[in-house]
């Protein structure tokens, strides 16, 4: 376990507030960073891809480091813009 790991850990346990926003807090930052990292990987500007989705550069930054409230279309147009396949599993 690297010392980020146990550190969480620890606040986790300690720390009631931190541990019950952390889980969702990671979920939203993991989901705004694997679309920033489709996005560079096939060579999109933020500038490039607001326009193909009709939209600002600020709101694609919002979505890459917040990645709140998402909807649905607005993932499958980057899925599609990224040559990606948008997958949503229930486990």
């Amino acid at each position: 376990m690297s010392d980020l790991q146990q550190y969480i850990k620890k606040r986790k346990e300690r720390d009631e507030a931190f541990a019950n926003g952390y889980d969702e807090g990671y979920k939203e930052f993991k989901i705004g960073e694997q679309l920033k990292q489709a996005r560079i990987e096939a060579g999109i500007t933020q500038e490039e891809l607001a326009i193909q989705l009709n939209t600002k550069k600020s709101a694609i930054s919002r979505i890459e480091n917040h990645a709140q409230d998402i909807k649905l279309s607005t993932l499958q147009n980057f899925a599609r813009i990224m040559g990606k396949e948008l997958r949503i599993q229930l486990i």
